[in-house]
């Protein structure tokens, strides 16, 4: 097929309607050809599949259920939230670390707001190698240790790539925050030192449950302490599905979990039942 004419182009172009590559979302999400076990394909609201050095976003409704897998053991999620009806108001890592008093995340962990909400619950992870503290990687650091750190680069920053996932979404760079780490562990020593405990392994996964309408970026770039000379993260999988009955299972069970998160829990509440 020859793209030397126009009628040639437009047959060339309209030819790759059905192609499915490993950086391309599926649309509609209910095409995807393995959705979870016990999911009906239907119920996808989004489903992609993100390389190293590349971000994605999305607005997700309340109720909505996230999962992120690493697929061979070296993706890093690094991931920012807004609410979607309120943009001025976003995930705050020193929150989401200081009040349920806990920096390393796992299952039953909150992602807060800066006043005081849940944005989404922690609900599902097999990896456990997750980052509160870091932060994501800059133009200037990963310049220094690969070289380059532009979008466009063999080595993009994950502050540069969330930027970008901000602006799509009308967001500006002053909205782009301190981000969370999945995939990519780090521990604090006695003596303050931070230290990389690296990736659990292939195909270990996250699943966060969103209280809020949110906009959910993700990089799925190097973290700031990947010990690894040269620039190499593996593809990283994104589903999300509707589930407003976890959301509605967090909300019968809230009364056994910590007093801080119960508090959390009903900002949330009232702020989703004024509207």
């Amino acid at each position: 097929m020859t793209t030397a004419t126009t009628a040639g182009a437009r047959d060339h172009a309209r030819a790759q309607a059905t192609a499915f590559t490993d950086s391309m979302p599926v649309v509609p999400a209910s095409a995807w050809p393995t959705p979870p076990q016990g999911i009906g394909p239907e119920r996808l609201t989004w489903a992609e599949m993100v390389p190293g050095g590349r971000y994605t976003s999305k607005v997700l409704a309340r109720g909505t259920r996230l999962r992120l897998r690493d697929l061979d053991g070296s993706a890093c999620a690094h991931l920012l939230l807004w609410r979607a009806d309120a943009s001025w108001e976003r995930l705050n890592v020193a929150d989401t670390v200081k009040v349920p008093w806990q920096a390393y995340l796992s299952t039953g962990h909150p992602l807060l707001s800066d006043q005081g909400r849940v944005l989404a619950t922690l609900v599902s992870d097999t990896s456990r190698h997750h980052d509160a503290l870091c932060g994501t990687t800059t133009l200037a650091g990963n310049t220094a240790k690969y070289g380059a750190g532009e979008p466009e680069s063999s080595s993009p920053a994950g502050r540069e790539l969330l930027a970008l996932a901000a602006l799509k979404n009308g967001l500006t760079r002053r909205d782009v925050a301190p981000s969370l780490s999945f995939f990519h562990g780090v521990r604090v020593e006695a003596d303050g030192t931070l230290v990389s405990t690296g990736s659990a392994g292939a195909g270990t996964m996250v699943e966060l449950v969103t209280h809020l309408p949110l906009i959910v970026a993700v990089a799925n770039t190097a973290h700031p302490l990947d010990p690894a000379p040269q620039f190499a993260v593996g593809p990283l999988e994104v589903l999300a599905w509707s589930a407003p009955g976890d959301l509605a299972e967090i909300g019968a069970t809230v009364n056994q979990r910590d007093p801080e998160y119960q508090r959390a829990y009903l900002n949330s509440e009232d702020v989703w039942s004024a509207r």
